[in-house]
């Protein structure tokens, strides 16, 4: 199990890859470490930012998937009917896109933080986009 150390601004969270549920998009995300990018506020998804991919192939398909993830329940969607992006709920959602409801792989889930989602929601929803990073803490 592989252990991540997730950074937005100066909010810090840790997290734990659902190696078991979805492997093959934990070990496609593996691949990406270090992880950085920018993360924003979602368009459709209600309480949740997104990071977009575009049209970046992870080579993997559905597995773990869901529309209704919990906050601190990290999706990846990979590229279909919509782009590739990494949705990260911070509140209620339903994840969607502009061709309506999707289902992401939920492949990470916070394991401390999660007093920190609310500030993180209005920093993305009122003061633009956030740089994060996602950097494993444990063997790769």
């Amino acid at each position: 199990m592989t252990d991540v150390h997730i950074i937005v601004g100066d909010l810090e969270f840790t997290g734990r890859l659902e190696e078991r549920a979805a492997p093959q998009t934990c070990a496609a995300f593996r691949s990406l470490l270090p992880f950085e990018s920018k993360l924003i506020q979602a368009r459709w998804s209600g309480e949740a930012a997104w990071v977009p991919l575009g049209e970046m192939s992870l080579g993997v398909g559905t597995e773990n998937a869901t529309s209704h993830p919990s906050r601190g329940d990290l999706l990846l969607h990979p590229a279909g009917a919509s782009e590739t992006e990494i949705l990260f709920p911070y509140g209620s959602c339903i994840f969607s896109s502009k061709v309506g409801q999707l289902a992401g792989n939920h492949f990470l889930t916070l394991t401390s933080g999660l007093d920190q989602l609310t500030e993180l929601g209005r920093r993305v929803l009122w003061e633009g986009a956030q740089n994060i990073r996602i950097e494993a803490i444990s063997p790769v």
